[in-house]
């Protein structure tokens, strides 16, 4: 590793293994694109010459001088190639879209319900598949859509309010969907005021499919899911319909749980 200050443009020096990284290396800050960068090449064989741009200054003469807006900046054979993403282009490697819509946000979501609910199962029961487990995952699994949710409500809600049919018709139910998923999910983990928890997991649940079903398969809208929050890229479709299904299907088993 080197921490050369000079800004001259790269060289034929380098060999068709070697690249030049420059990059921001300060007291106060390290560009995590550099890292990325560095480790990037080093992982595909490349011998990094790794310049360090460690003040205000040298970072501003540096782009004045290449005529880039942006750093960390690579540079293989002598022609520049640019920042993190455009390395991961020239190696056709797969580019990050943030606004590409996929459904792993709510799957890391069912996943960690499902794990917390095995794990709970196994502390209480000694094996985690036991009928309590497979309740648990999906409360728990409501309390954890619940949280993503409540931590910005003002975004939610707005996403919300393009397709819930009762939200539609009054606006604070949806700040209040949250709460109540939560409360829902918290009572059915509990066992506790099945009275109050069965009337609120049919109802939103019930809503709630009504309302997917009705916006992706009649209307046929292509819109995101807010089952993740606001700011999440979920397709609003079969994995919408089937969050609230279990709402409901937990609803009703636990109706016939105090037949």
């Amino acid at each position: 590793m080197t921490q050369d200050q000079t800004l001259e443009s790269p060289a034929s020096r380098q060999s068709d293994k070697s690249a030049a990284l420059f990059r921001m290396v300060m007291d106060k800050h390290t560009c995590p694109w550099g890292l990325k960068s560095k480790y990037l090449l080093e992982k595909l064989g490349y011998e990094v010459e790794d310049h360090w741009l460690t003040t205000r200054e040298q970072v501003d003469a540096f782009k004045a001088q290449h005529g880039v807006a942006t750093t960390p900046q690579t540079f293989i054979g002598g022609a520049r190639i640019g920042g993190y993403t455009d390395l991961r282009a020239h190696f056709g490697l797969k580019v990050h879209d943030p606004k590409a819509k996929s459904y792993r946000p709510v799957l890391a979501v069912f996943a960690t319900g499902l794990g917390l609910a095995l794990a709970a199962s196994w502390a209480s029961f000694g094996t985690p598949f036991t009928m309590r487990g497979a309740e648990w995952f999906v409360s728990m699994t409501m309390m954890l859509l619940a949280m993503l949710k409540l931590q910005d409500v003002e975004q939610f809600s707005t996403m919300f309010l393009g397709y819930d049919l009762l939200a539609k018709r009054f606006v604070p139910y949806a700040y209040a969907y949250p709460v109540l998923e939560w409360t829902a999910g918290a009572l059915m983990t509990a066992h506790a005021l099945p009275w109050l928890s069965i009337p609120i997991g049919l109802v939103i649940g019930g809503i709630g499919a009504a309302s997917v079903f009705y916006a992706v398969y009649i209307q046929k809208r292509a819109l995101k899911c807010a089952c993740v929050g606001g700011s999440g890229a979920v397709p609003l479709g079969f994995v919408s319909l089937t969050e609230n299904l279990f709402m409901v299907a937990m609803a009703l088993w636990m109706l016939a749980g105090m037949a």
